[in-house]
């Protein structure tokens, strides 16, 4: 009886052992079936699908993730809450006497308010703008090509020159996916002509001829490109205030500004001092070419839209946001550290970058101060032409640094030496003064 109890115990560990691996062989087979399917075509989406709920029919699970980016999270010194820059630095004000900026400077939110914040800026509703700002603030190549008779750079240019109500008419949606992936392949692409127009005269410059990432970038390359065509400085180039980025010299703000030098160009003149000063945009391509982490190869994807699992499908994580918000899958999968230790890293970086912010800044409106005061002191004109020479270079430099959305993070050594050089310049304005 005793051996008959120990047969039935080893025959019901067996057959219990045997349902446990034949159920955990079914799982893996489900999840390798999983994962292998991409997607599930239930919407046909064409070159004219710019609402991204038609999208999230097909792909769920990164429609889930870019309505996510209607989050407002701020962090230690960012973030994508729309708090106003100028209350919170009443300085900029100052800075920007004369032109838009000083009515209205926020804090840009996520993906989905690209075009309401648009629609919302007293930058819009108090002064006269173009079309030119749907380059990068809507799903607008759809309307480019209608704009254009089928042609997209002509229809880019025609929209570029419209007032702005009349070329809000012709667009829907904010950026979403169509702006980066191709509706039939579903590959990244670029699709600004402005990118495609300034990233071949880069390359050119670089003896490059005829370059077109769509078709000779890398995929780690796209997974930058497509975010690049819209995180750039800019300007909008003549009458028709066409959308152009300042890269044929080169990335570096010095060769920006010897771009805009070459050809004669500012963005307007500051109401306090006279000087033909430039505003910079948002450079975080320019910025982010200098640093670590694109020697190293990172892409702005592998950082913002780090990979994600759900379930056995792994994705890019299209809630696009800052990586101090996700530290554990932005940045632990390189880096063998704590998250406290992490994100201790990145703040120690924008701590210092706004130190010498503040420095600069200080710099600058003792300038302003200087040339305010200086005709009342006698000062020559060609003294003041020298020092109105000095703020422009001074105060492009600043906001540079400040405009560029990573407080520094993206490349932390040439942030300290443009802020080192606007510090410098202001200075020798005041000497040139008097």
């Amino acid at each position: 009886m005793k051996s008959r109890g120990i047969y039935l115990a080893l025959s019901g560990a067996v057959a219990a052992a045997t349902f446990l691996i034949t159920m955990l062989l079914m799982n893996v087979r489900t999840r390798k079936e999983e994962a292998r399917q991409t997607y599930l075509e239930l919407a046909k989406l064409t070159e004219d699908t710019v609402d991204p709920a038609e999208w999230g029919k097909n792909f769920p699970r990164h429609y889930d993730g870019y309505l996510r980016t209607v989050d407002t999270q701020r962090t230690r010194f960012g973030g994508s809450e729309a708090f106003s820059r100028l209350e919170s630095d009443p300085r900029l004000k100052r800075m920007f006497a004369g032109y838009a900026f000083s009515l209205d400077y926020r804090e840009e939110r996520g993906h989905w308010f690209t075009l309401k914040d648009q629609d919302e800026t007293a930058r819009i509703r108090l002064r006269p703008q173009t079309g030119a700002c749907l380059h990068c603030h809507a799903s607008v190549i759809p309307a480019y090509r209608k704009a254009g008779d089928g042609d997209v750079r002509k229809g880019f240019e025609r929209v570029n020159a419209l007032p702005w109500a009349e070329a809000r008419k012709l667009v829907t949606h904010p950026v979403a996916c169509i702006d980066c992936h191709d509706p039939r392949s579903l590959a990244l692409r670029v699709t600004r002509p402005a990118f495609l127009e300034a990233i071949g005269a880069l390359k050119k410059a670089q003896g490059v001829e005829n370059y077109d990432p769509n078709t000779q970038a890398t995929r780690q390359e796209m997974r930058t490109y497509v975010c690049g065509q819209c995180h750039v400085e800019y300007y909008f180039a003549g009458p028709g205030k066409r959308v152009t980025y300042p890269w044929s010299k080169g990335l570096r703000v010095e060769e920006i500004e010897s771009y805009y030098d070459e050809i004669g160009f500012s963005d307007w003149t500051h109401a306090e001092t006279g000087a033909a000063v430039l505003k910079a945009q948002h450079p975080e391509f320019e910025m982010w070419n200098q640093g670590i982490h694109a020697r190293s190869g990172v892409a702005c994807a592998d950082c913002h839209m780090p990979y994600t699992r759900q379930g056995a499908i792994k994705i890019s994580d299209h809630h696009v946001r800052s990586p101090l918000l996700n530290v554990r899958r932005a940045c632990l999968t390189c880096h063998p550290f704590s998250e406290t230790e992490m994100r201790a890293r990145a703040e120690a970086i924008q701590e210092r970058t706004r130190k010498l912010m503040d420095r600069a800044e200080t710099a600058l409106m003792d300038l302003y101060d200087a040339m305010k005061a200086a005709p009342a002191g006698g000062a020559r004109a060609p003294s003041l032409e020298k020092a109105r020479k000095l703020l422009r270079k001074a105060q492009f430099r600043l906001d540079f640094v400040n405009a560029e959305n990573s407080g520094g993070f993206h490349a932390p050594q040439e942030a300290a030496r443009i802020l080192a050089e606007a510090i410098d310049y202001a200075r020798q304005g005041q000497i040139a003064v008097r």
